[in-house]
């Protein structure tokens, strides 16, 4: 028998930047029978899923659903769209962008990494301008890509897509969009058709609030268009009979059913709260958990406002002091799970989730767990950040006028 559920009482928090808890409704919703992936009434799910997961990429083009990590759909994008030897170009952001260089060597293809140097690479977000003049250079046109990660989960920084987009354009050259959005689906501002992207990356276990299990690829009449000359191995992966079958609702091999049902149950969630009211109020958790972070004398891993993330916060550790240690005992004291370091930041810094189904609770719980732990560790706060989370959160709520008889 699995023993998972050994915490103590109460729930445990788990606030790394995904998976994020699972909500319990969707959980209700997956636990419905499974059904007949050839029958009728999977047919009709399957057309409400595909129609409602387009509105979350902001597009009016096919959105392609897998039975997979967000791993399988970098894996999808890549194969369905190039040819052994072409040239890529994708930026260093954080330790996702780099796992996505490696799997593009491992196809067989030619990743240029452009970045900033050292650990300051993992501080700010693209830097359109880099790719702009990289792409004035390639006058024969050999670079067939350019991918980079809009939320990179790993430093809590959103890269501004429309200007890579402008970029490519400004340089007048024909390579294609793609991009990384696994953490910042249904969290952060994302549009696919807007900006411009070819094919767009994403998984269930963030924004949407499903277990991992379900990826997306997002894709353009140009990324099509580009599929067909496409000369990687591909077969499980391959768009062409899985969109041609998904207009009639089903898939050309055994769907997830009961993470489809999940997948339904969080479309009516997002949609129904209203895509915008989601962003605002992960900006409003994000900035009140940036709040605390500097009450307390720390740094925040992004250095750059422009492009703080509205799905996690990167804290740094003072110097002396790990970061793993220091998540280490809040789990253990305060049965609370924080994201750790990765990468070139391992030990240096631990990560604060306040994505899916979190409200201004979840996080005054999750600062005074992280404060108290930071006491327990040894660590000379300068400040509380309790404190000054709770005062940017009820700074930003009006409370009714109660009338004294």
């Amino acid at each position: 028998m699995l023993t998972l559920n050994f915490h103590p009482a109460g729930r445990h928090f788990l606030q790394i930047p995904g998976p994020s808890p699972v909500p319990d409704r969707i959980l209700r919703a997956m636990s419905y029978p499974t059904i007949d992936h050839r029958g009728p009434e999977f047919g009709a799910l399957g057309l409400q899923v595909l129609a409602g997961i387009k509105k979350i990429f902001k597009t009016e083009q096919p959105v392609v659903i897998y039975p997979a990590s967000g791993t399988g759909a970098w894996e999808a994008a890549l194969t369905n769209t190039l040819s052994a030897g072409d040239t890529v170009l994708m930026f260093e952001t954080g330790h996702f962008a780099t796992l996505w260089k490696k799997m593009a060597e491992a196809l067989g293809l030619k990743p240029e990494f452009l970045g900033l140097p050292g650990v300051e690479g993992w501080r700010k977000g693209v830097q359109a301008h880099m790719i702009e003049e990289r792409l004035r250079k390639d006058s024969a046109h050999l670079i067939k890509a350019v991918c980079v990660v809009h939320n990179e989960t790993s430093t809590g920084v959103t890269s501004n897509i429309a200007a890579v987009r402008k970029a490519i354009d400004a340089a007048g050259h024909p390579a294609l969009l793609l991009v990384d959005t696994i953490s910042g689906l249904a969290s952060a501002d994302y549009r696919h058709d807007e900006w411009g992207v070819d094919v767009t990356v994403s998984g269930s276990q963030k924004g949407l609030m499903l277990p991992p299990g379900i990826s997306f690829n997002a894709v353009s009449k140009k990324a099509i268009e580009a599929s067909k000359s496409a000369k990687l191995p591909r077969a499980f992966w391959d768009w062409t009979e899985i969109i041609a079958m998904n207009e009639t609702g089903y898939w050309p091999y055994t769907p997830n059913t009961n993470l489809l049902y999940g997948l339904s149950e969080a479309l009516d969630m997002i949609l129904g709260e209203g895509l915008e009211n989601v962003f605002s109020r992960h900006e409003r958790l994000a900035a009140a958990c940036r709040k605390a972070v500097h009450a307390w004398g720390l740094e925040v891993q992004c250095n750059d406002p422009e492009v703080y993330s509205p799905v996690l916060t990167g804290v740094m550790t003072p110097a002396g002091f790990d970061a793993d240690v220091i998540r280490k005992i809040i789990y253990e004291n305060f049965d609370m799970s924080l994201g750790t370091g990765l990468g070139k930041m391992k030990g240096g810094m631990f990560r604060i989730g306040h994505l899916g189904e979190a409200n201004d609770l979840t996080l005054m719980a999750t600062l005074s767990g992280c404060e108290m732990g930071l006491k327990l560790a040894g660590v000379s706060l300068a400040g509380s950040g309790v404190l000054a989370a709770m005062e940017s959160l009820s700074a930003q709520r009006k409370a009714p006028l109660l009338s004294v008889a």
